[in-house]
């Protein structure tokens, strides 16, 4: 093969990554209008249930690992967590987004970076 060749190719795969690596990246947002893609009625009522029941275990089971919410929440803060899930169905998102980052769970503007949990920047 040619250089000429090998740098057509170069360059198709990285614009091809660049166009198709952000649409392949669908974490959740905060809007609990937009469904994400892992999204069945039935899957969400299990989730509405869980929140409703404040039931760890029930969404854990839902989520089964996916996403850094479940390296973040656990048992002793669900019930917050499930808080700030009926604030924003309410559409008081401001609440819900302080205890999002109260969690450590940022949102679009950073904040939250991990809260000392060796994630983002650190305040020392």
């Amino acid at each position: 093969m040619n250089k000429t060749s090998i740098l057509f190719g170069l360059t198709a795969l990285i614009v091809g990554g660049v166009i198709i690596a952000p649409q392949a990246v669908q974490a959740y947002r905060g809007d609990p209008n937009v469904t994400g893609p892992n999204y069945t009625e039935e899957r969400h009522a299990a989730m509405e249930q869980a929140f409703t029941n404040k039931d760890y275990n029930a969404w854990k089971e839902q989520m089964a690992g996916r996403g850094r919410v479940t390296q973040v929440v656990n048992a002793d803060n669900f019930a917050r967590f499930a808080e700030a899930h009926e604030l924003a169905k309410q559409g008081n998102t401001e609440e819900a987004n302080k205890i999002r980052a109260e969690l450590g769970l940022g949102l679009r503007n950073g904040s939250g970076m991990g809260q000392g949990m060796g994630y983002g920047r650190t305040n020392r």
